[in-house]
């Protein structure tokens, strides 16, 4: 499978026998690259932005969560690439365990690449390479266009996630805030992490 061996900080990082987090035995991507967006209660609360490229979820955590606001800039810091079956993980990283602490979907559905160099189209790999990309999202709760740009910081790589100016940005509309529930499940971080469906 492309990006299999992508996959082995991931793997590093956990033991299987500790976490119920997926080892990444889905090979199969689907029709059109997937997104998911997990809200992610570990040492800090952020939301965990992954994007379907070439077998991996590519992925970034973003602190503040997605903005409907074109004029606000989400601060995004790559982490590993993680496997495709960790788009459906919802549950508790027990204590101990890298990046401890409750997971849910916040949100997931599809994504279109919209990334283009002087007309043509460039390949979200390639755009990722050279530190910008631009994609539409069909989510549940998110929808339209959104970019990806890196910068430097004194400790290294970061990137910042911003809201196209399209038909639907929404800057009266904050869903970090008003829709805190799972999109799987239906449940909050507290009824996952108490084990309480509701």
């Amino acid at each position: 499978m492309a990006g299999r061996d992508t996959l082995e900080g991931y793997r590093d990082r956990r033991d299987f026998s500790r976490t119920p987090e997926p080892q990444g035995e889905q090979d199969a991507a689907g029709a059109h690259p997937r997104f998911v967006i997990q809200k992610h209660d570990a040492t800090t609360l952020h939301y965990d932005f992954r994007l379907e490229v070439d077998g991996v979820l590519k992925s970034w955590a973003v602190p503040k969560g997605p903005s409907m606001s074109p004029k606000e800039k989400r601060l995004a810091v790559p982490t590993e690439d993680h496997p495709l079956d960790y788009a459906d993980f919802e549950g508790v990283i027990p204590e101990g365990s890298y990046g401890a602490g409750t997971v849910l979907v916040w949100d997931r559905g599809t994504y279109r690449n919209l990334t283009e160099k002087e007309g043509k189209a460039v390949g979200v790999a390639e755009a990722l390479r050279r530190g910008h990309v631009s994609f539409r999202l069909e989510g549940e709760k998110l929808r339209g266009g959104y970019a990806l740009t890196r910068f430097r910081t004194g400790k290294g790589e970061a990137w910042l996630l911003v809201k196209m100016d399209d038909a639907e940005a929404d800057p009266d509309r904050n869903p970090v805030g008003t829709e805190p529930r799972s999109v799987v499940s239906g449940r909050t971080l507290e009824e996952i992490g108490g084990g309480r469906a509701e």
